[in-house]
């Protein structure tokens, strides 16, 4: 990511109370990234930073589109994102990331780069299955196909008299 980036926040010269940030990503932003994940999309983040003598928050708030591929129809479609997410950012001896979203800077860090955090939290908020909007309302089992039960459980323990269990499990019953 560049130095000069515009989702970089001058930390450093931020007073101590609340800041509002907005920023725009379009295909610019996620092509700075090496992935496939999201190749294009239409994102409005606005970004709440509360800053304190030792602790920054940083709250995103991520609206609109990105581009998808559909898993069963291999369709291009735009996949709707609204999601909240939080940062926290502490001050102590060195840099390193203590949680997924904690962090730890020196008190001498000037810049506070955020590209990485929106685009990761963008990825989070994408479903694990991804169907284009006209496969989204279909049932998941077909009523009429057929299935086959593989496992099932019974709400009770069954009983010992039933005929129609496997004498090994009988036998495996008798060892006590």
């Amino acid at each position: 990511m560049k130095k000069d980036s515009p989702y970089n926040i001058n930390i450093a010269r931020l007073a101590d109370k609340t800041h509002h940030f907005a920023f725009d990503l379009d295909r610019a932003f996620f092509e700075q990234f090496d992935q496939e994940l999201i190749p294009d999309g239409q994102m409005h983040a606005d970004v709440t930073l509360i800053k304190t003598e030792r602790l920054i928050t940083v709250d995103f708030d991520l609206k609109g589109t990105v581009r998808q591929v559909c898993d069963r129809s291999l369709d291009d479609y735009d996949q709707e994102i609204d999601t909240h997410e939080q940062l926290l950012v502490r001050f102590g001896d060195e840099e390193k990331e203590l949680d997924d979203n904690v962090l730890q800077i020196t008190p001498d860090t000037q810049t506070l780069p955020l590209a990485q955090h929106l685009f990761d939290y963008i990825g989070l908020a994408l479903p694990m299955k991804k169907l284009h909007p006209r496969f989204q309302n279909e049932p998941d089992d077909e009523p009429d196909a057929k299935t086959k039960l593989i496992f099932t459980t019974r709400g009770e323990a069954p009983d010992d008299d039933e005929d129609d269990s496997d004498p090994r499990w009988n036998a495996l019953r008798n060892l006590n």
